[in-house]
This record gives structure tokens, sequence and C-alpha cells, in this order.
């Protein structure tokens, strides 16, 4: 019996012994097996989450190709640029940089961007008037402003990133949006392509994203070469998206890009305040493409609308000056009541009609030369457009 107790007692004291060590094993092994629940748990979700947020950014990067499908010709890269994976937050919603290699990186693409926008951002000259525009395809289309091309038929000269100067006419313009388009005359680049913009689409566009602005301030400087600026969107309205790049005389016309090197709006003009920039969406290129190609203009900006400052019947048969307005640019250039327009600028005119056409086809700001008849006399007059409500 007593033999039979003290088995018992070492057996006791054997499973005691072998407790702690059990213990340690079930508590390793419960450990390890919620580790690996845990880390299949978090790499299950990283994975969806990576896959929601790359559908995200490839959704905001894969172009709207209306417009390269209206141009009818590849455009392939151009400008684009590859983005870093840790910048792609930035590139489709905007925001600020949370870390130092962010920024660092930030910098460096903005470096990318302008380094490739250089070769298509052109200066443009048409008589006395600077701006800028954009090459868009191999073929040379050219996007500026409505108010830098003028009018169709206008000749200019482009200035290239390589010193080299060469020859465009303007075609059409949407003067609603001031969406102008160019093309650069045929046998200037001994048959190569012409360097040009990778196509963007300004629908995803939504303030805090930012944006890069190249142009030529000023007027074409070869000393100097284009001028950058990095900014970012303010406001994205129907008619115009606005940034805080700052832009300056010379600069209308010049090409807006994303992070990635992608076109996505024209400079058009300066608000109300130096951070209020106004820039054309790129896709008001696309809805106008076809009339602007065909050589059609048509609308004016609102509060820009051009006005000579005279009157006159609609049913005679000579552009006769019936009423000239006190303080209108008529009144400031010299004409006077019963003077007969012959010309306007390059067009001849016939009746009072062809006469408000040709003014409707200026932009406020612009000097046009006027043939008049005064009392059997021939006159030259420059007259300087003005806009309605001015005087």
């Amino acid at each position: 019996m007593k033999n039979n107790r003290i088995q018992e007692f070492e057996m006791c004291r054997n499973i005691s012994s072998l407790r702690p060590k059990l213990l340690l094993v079930m508590i390793v092994s419960l450990v390890f097996l919620n580790t690996v629940f845990e880390l299949t748990r978090v790499t299950a979700q990283v994975s969806s989450n990576l896959i929601l947020d790359h559908v995200d950014e490839l959704r905001f990067i894969t172009k709207d190709s209306s417009l390269a499908e209206d141009i009818g010709e590849s455009t392939d890269d151009g400008t684009r640029c590859d983005v870093d994976d840790s910048l792609l937050h930035l590139l489709s919603k905007g925001g600020i940089p949370k870390t130092i290699d962010e920024l660092r990186a930030l910098e460096i693409q903005h470096h990318k961007v302008a380094k490739a926008a250089d070769s298509c951002t052109v200066g443009v000259k048409i008589g006395a008037a600077k701006g800028c525009g954009v090459i868009v395809t191999k073929s040379g289309y050219v996007l500026t402003a409505a108010h830098v091309a003028m009018r169709p038929g206008m000749k200019a000269e482009l200035f290239l990133s390589d010193g080299r100067v060469v020859n465009a006419m303007a075609l059409g313009m949407n003067r609603s949006v001031d969406a102008g388009l160019m093309k650069i005359d045929e046998g200037q680049n001994n048959g190569e392509p012409w360097p040009h913009a990778a196509l963007g689409s300004s629908k995803p566009l939504v303030p805090g994203m930012w944006c890069i602005a190249t142009g030529h301030p000023g007027g074409f400087n070869d000393q100097r070469g284009s001028v950058t600026r990095v900014g970012r969107i303010l406001a994205v309205r129907n008619l115009a998206i606005v940034t805080d790049c700052a832009l300056i005389g010379g600069d209308s016309g010049g090409p807006l890009f994303n992070l990635a090197g992608e076109l996505i709006a024209v400079h058009s003009r300066i608000g109300n305040d130096v951070a209020d920039n106004l820039h054309v969406p790129i896709n008001h290129y696309a809805e106008s493409w076809e009339r602007m190609q065909r050589g059609e203009s048509w609308g004016y900006l609102p509060g820009f609308k051009p006005v000579l400052g005279v009157r006159g019947s609609p049913s005679s048969e000579k552009a006769v000056i019936e009423v000239v307005r006190t303080g209108s640019p008529a009144d400031n250039a010299g004409l006077k009541e019963g003077d007969i327009v012959e010309e306007f600028g390059d067009k001849l005119i016939t009746n009072f009609q062809s006469l408000q056409e040709a003014v409707a086809d200026t932009m406020p700001g612009e000097r046009v030369r006027l043939l008049i008849n005064r009392n059997g006399r021939t006159r030259v007059i420059v007259v300087e457009i003005g806009r309605a409500g001015e005087s």
C-alpha cells in the first residue's frame, strides 16, 4: 500500500515538473498560430488595398483618348514620365508630401516633367504680339490660347527650344473658352516628327493636385529658354482651371502638365489676383477640334466681347458710320460720323454688317489698321479694339 502511494506521488511529481514545459510549448504554439493568422489577414488586407488603390490610380492615369482620337494620329508617349510609386497618391488625389523622401521624389518628378516639356513648349509671335503654344502631334499641330492665335489665317513665327524659328498658321478658335489651334507649315523639320506633348484629360482633376506650367514670360528669350513654375490646382471650373502657377504677359497659350507629364490645360489669362491664374481645360480642345481644324472661329469670353463703338445702318450698301460713341475705341482713334470704312485689317468691308463681322473676329487690345473714306479722301486710322463695358 505504501509502495503504491509512493509511486503515485512520484508520477504526480513528474507530471508537475513537465507542466511548465508543456505550458511553454502550448503558449509558443498559440502565439505562432495567431501570428500566422494575423500575417495572413494583414497581407490579404494590404493586397486588397493595393489593388483598389492601383485601380483608382490607373483609372486616373488612363487618359481620355477623345482628343487623340479627334487628332487622328498617334501621339505615343511624348512628354509622359514614369511616376514613382510613392507619388501615385499625389498624382491621382493631390495633397502634400508626408515625408522627406516624398518631398525629394516630388522635386525629382518636377525636374523630369520640366525637361520633357521644354522641347514642345514654343514661343509664338504674330506681328508685334507675343505668346506661347504647345506642340501636340508629330505633324505639328499646336494648341494655344485663342487671343494668341488672334484669328484664322494669321501667319505666325514659332520659336523652338533649339533656337530654330519656324513658320505656322492660325487655324480655328473657340473664343468662348479661349482655345486656339495652329499648324506648323510643312517641310521645316527634314521629314522628322515634331517633339510633342502627351495628352492627358481634364476630367479627373481636383483641387490640390500638383501641376507644372511652362512658358516664355515676357516673350521668347534664347538666352533663358522656357521658364517652369510649380504649383497646385486651386479650383476646377467648367470654362477654366485655376492654379497658383504665376503667369505673366507672354505665357498665354503655354502648357500645363500633371505629375505624369501629361498635358491637362493651356494657359489663358490672369484673374483678379496674382494667384488667380486661369487655364483652358484640355478637354475643350477635344470638343472643338474638328471646327478649329476647319478654320472656324466663334464666341467670346465673358467680359471680353470686342467692341469698336460705332453704329450704322444694316441696310446701307456701304459701311457708313452714323454714330461714334464718346470715349469709345473708335472715338479715341479719330473716327467721325460720316466716315466710310473700306478696309478693316486685311478684310475688305462692303457694308456695315461686314464691319460688324470683322470686329467680332478680333480680340480686345488688338490694334487694327482701318482704311476709311472721309469726304472723298482716303485716310488710314489705327484703332485699338476695346471690350464691352469699358467705356
